[in-house]
């Protein structure tokens, strides 16, 4: 597809830019007990690819206690947070010189306020996503690193593939249920294969046929959205059309969509960004 053609498939991610992004949750934690800003996605980024928030991510290890307590090992390894803060000091250096210790994270507390406070949907792209529904012109997908609640959880959920949010699209690839995981290639691969599958199993319906899904799905025929700089990278190596999604700033996305489709999406909600809040909830440990 030409740049600027109509894609067939919009793919979104989910945390950060269908529904709000845990940032917010994790920078009040931050702050809360005086680490700089960054840390713990820091941490979790340099874990990769078997840290325990990617092994829960790609469904190989359940959500227990041996999984809180390994999540939060990962986030008080002493020479990871003596690299962070130095890295921070080169760009901050009203730090202090000597690197203090790690204040005590509980990996528990933090990854459930997390979760909780991304359950909110977006303002601005969530009603966006209702109108391409509504449209009936694309095949609606999510890739999403997702985790699974276990029964008696808060957040448990007996159907995970229903509800307001992942209701909305005709195929949702979950990390947790496919052991797979962004940014990984073979996440996007096994993505295109399940939404080209999905195309050509509806290709004589009206939509079908209107936008020639018998040909199947190419990557070029993918807009795809996500909020970390990662996953855009690895998907636009692929052949995928990207849009980034900024921290806050959803609504500029939303005006790209409206660009690479022809249709009007934007909701009511003001334009105004959301800034992050440098204070907030405190620590529970």
């Amino acid at each position: 597809m030409a740049a600027g053609a109509q894609p067939k498939v919009i793919l979104f991610d989910i945390g950060g830019v269908v529904v709000v992004s845990p940032f917010q949750a994790i920078l009040d934690y931050e702050l809360s007990l005086g680490i700089p800003p960054g840390w713990v996605n820091y941490s979790i980024s340099k874990t990769s690819p078997n840290g325990f928030w990617h092994k829960l991510e790609r469904g190989d290890i359940p959500m227990d206690d041996a999984y809180f307590e390994g999540f939060t090992r990962d986030l008080h390894d002493p020479v990871r947070w003596e690299a962070f803060y130095k890295l921070q000091q080169s760009k901050n250096p009203q730090l202090p010189k000597e690197v203090p210790p790690l204040p005590t994270l509980d990996g528990r507390w933090l990854f459930n306020d997390m979760m909780t406070a991304s359950k909110a949907p977006d303002p601005w792209m969530y009603p966006a996503l209702k109108s391409l529904k509504e449209s009936g012109k694309y095949i609606l997908a999510a890739v999403s690193n997702t985790v699974i609640f276990p029964p008696g959880h808060p957040l448990y959920e007996e159907d995970y593939f229903s509800g307001p949010v992942r209701g909305l699209f005709d195929v949702f690839v979950s990390s947790a249920h496919v052991g797979l995981r962004k940014p990984d290639p073979k996440m996007y691969e096994f993505t295109l294969k399940e939404v080209d599958k999905y195309a050509k199993t509806r290709a004589t319906e009206a939509k079908g046929t209107s936008t020639d899904w018998q040909s199947g799905i190419a990557p070029a025929d993918v807009l795809f959205l996500d909020d970390i700089g990662e996953n855009l990278k690895a998907a636009k190596k692929l052949g995928l059309r990207t849009i980034k999604v900024n921290l806050g700033r959803a609504f500029e996305a939303v005006d790209e969509l409206e660009k690479a489709t022809g249709l009007k999406l934007a909701g009511n909600h003001p334009r105004i960004p959301i800034k992050p809040r440098y204070g907030g909830a405190k620590a529970k440990i």
